[in-house]
């Protein structure tokens, strides 16, 4: 089984400009001679990998703990697409035969069009992922945050597809449980061999 591991690290990846970095520090530590070695670390829940539930864009929206987990786990369709601003028309024509949970790898510089958003939706997308910070930027952040979150298709933001080709894969992307909050850091995985599950 081949496993491709595309989450970038919590503690060490760019932050979305004005949250805060990562920290951590170490509490005990065996060369003090303490019995163990533990550590804390404080983090925006949107740092690294991560993904964002309703409650993000809607204050009467599900918190990240209380989605469906099927909807991190499943066969889903990596789609390469130029940098730049990803519009409706593009996804129509370009997405057609993807399968319900989408991660698209744009080299870190793509991001949707509120249009894009809409399309997805339309298609019956249930979960999109992105290789940027973002997944969208500029006036159509917000809108194209709002119209997914509003139909209940989590995001997943962050993403490391440099070692993940155009094509299906199955997706292992189980948020961290943390209640009542609008987002969590995510370790995601792709496996690229079909022996473990049907099709039926």
């Amino acid at each position: 089984m081949k496993i491709i591991d595309i989450s970038r690290d919590t503690l060490t990846s760019p932050v979305y400009p004005g949250d805060p970095m990562p920290t951590a520090k170490i509490l005990t530590s065996l060369l003090k001679e303490d019995l163990f070695n533990t550590s804390a670390f404080s983090a925006s829940s949107h740092a690294g990998t991560h993904i964002d539930a309703p409650l993000h864009c809607y204050n009467d929206g599900l918190p990240i703990n209380a989605l469906e987990l099927d909807l991190f786990f499943g066969e889903c369709t990596v789609v390469e697409v130029p940098e730049g601003i990803i519009t409706g028309e593009y996804v129509e024509r370009r997405f057609p035969r993807c399968r319900s949970r989408i991660l698209i790898r744009g080299n870190g510089r793509a991001s949707l069009h509120e249009t894009a958003a809409n399309q997805l939706v339309h298609q019956g997308v249930r979960l999109i992922g992105i290789d940027s910070m973002s997944i969208a930027e500029g006036d159509s952040s917000v809108k194209a945050h709002r119209i997914l979150l509003s139909a209940g298709v989590p995001i997943i933001e962050g993403l490391d597809l440099s070692a993940a080709q155009a094509g299906s894969y199955f997706l292992s992307a189980l948020p961290l449980k943390l209640g009542g909050l609008e987002a969590a850091p995510v370790r995601a995985v792709l496996i690229s061999d079909h022996i473990f599950w049907s099709t039926k």
